[in-house]
């Protein structure tokens, strides 16, 4: 699918601030701030802005370098959300859409850095968007679901995303001003219905192996022990194990992988030990949450496996939270045939 011809500024825009500009901004891991509306009118709050913009296009590839596909729903609803916000920004909008789409595309992001299972498929009117062309919000709604929906993930989900779009153009200038993003919309929302019907249905196969259930434990920096997880990323372990619980699936094993990120040099022995100990300490975590020891496996990759780079991010917070997700321990729920 291609995207709208006024977003492929992005990375080209992003690319000229980074080397025009020697001041790295903040890179918040969960949120992005952008400078007040009356302040973006020095060279120094723009280029913060632009660095806050860059560093989340960074995370969101590397979460496709980590193997989440560019066509999957919410990677592809990220990047929307990213790319309507830079919009109107570069447009001077002045009201709070940019940093809340930018928001909306920060949290998915969290969530699929994080594990999280399923993530929502809400699309809130941001901005307070007027709600506009009910009949493609539920053209949309209706591929939700079906076979056709893995290959018109994409389109979908910058469909939804740019209905919000068009709505919040509406409220600034009325109809005029948001037509030609219901006509992107409309575009979108008639590749996602040709992209489900041609769709290939794969033939009913044998009841398959079921995959395992995965969650991510995320650690504090040079740390490794219970006090010291990110409590939102344990709920990543607490819905798996309800899915287990509700489904009345059995748990054949559990395999845990500790890592570390890379502040202590790469290959440094002592992040392996501390991959060690932060997967020792997930393992007694799930003791305590009833699965039995001997069907706990454990190993340690140290800083070998890296899925945020985080190249050029400063300060060092900054740069620390920009990391999180590499010091993170894989949990992974085998289920029984």
């Amino acid at each position: 699918m291609t995207l709208p011809h006024t977003r492929s500024t992005l990375s080209r825009v992003l690319l000229a601030t980074a080397l025009l500009s020697a001041l790295a901004g903040p890179a918040a891991a969960q949120q992005t701030r952008l400078n007040a509306q009356e302040k973006r009118i020095t060279d120094e709050a723009i280029h913060a802005d632009l660095q806050g913009y860059e560093a989340t296009q960074g995370r969101i590839q590397a979460l496709n370098d980590g193997g989440r596909p560019v066509r999957d729903y919410h990677l592809s609803k990220a990047q929307c959300w990213l790319d309507v916000s830079f919009h109107e920004y570069t447009r001077n909008d002045r009201s709070a859409f940019p940093q809340e789409a930018l928001t909306e595309s920060e949290k998915l992001i969290v969530a699929m850095e994080t594990g999280v299972s399923p993530i929502p498929t809400d699309t809130p009117l941001v901005n307070n968007a007027k709600y506009l062309r009910d009949d493609l919000w539920q053209r949309l709604k209706a591929i939700h679901g079906t076979p056709g929906f893995s290959c018109a993930q994409q389109a979908v989900a910058c469909g939804e995303v740019e209905l919000v779009h068009a709505g919040n153009e509406f409220n600034q200038q009325q109809w005029r001003h948001s037509k030609p993003y219901i006509q992107i919309a409309e575009d979108l929302v008639n590749d996602a219905e040709a992209m489900a019907r041609q769709c290939a249905v794969a033939p009913a196969a044998a009841a398959p192996t079921p995959g395992p259930l995965i969650a991510n434990v995320l650690f504090e920096f040079d740390r490794d022990g219970r006090k010291d997880i990110r409590t939102y990323s344990l709920e990543s372990i607490d819905r798996a194990l309800a899915t287990l619980a509700g489904e009345q699936r059995e748990l054949a094993g559990v395999t845990l992988v500790g890592h570390a990120d890379r502040m202590q040099g790469k290959g440094f022995d002592y992040n392996q030990g501390l991959s060690q100990r932060r997967a020792q300490t997930v393992r007694e975590l799930l003791i305590g949450r009833g699965i039995a020891a001997d069907r706990i496996r454990y190993e340690y990759r140290g800083d070998t496996q890296q899925v945020q780079q985080c190249d050029g991010v400063k300060p060092r917070a900054a740069l620390l939270e920009c990391l999180l997700p590499n010091r993170r321990v894989e949990v992974r729920f085998e289920l029984a045939r």
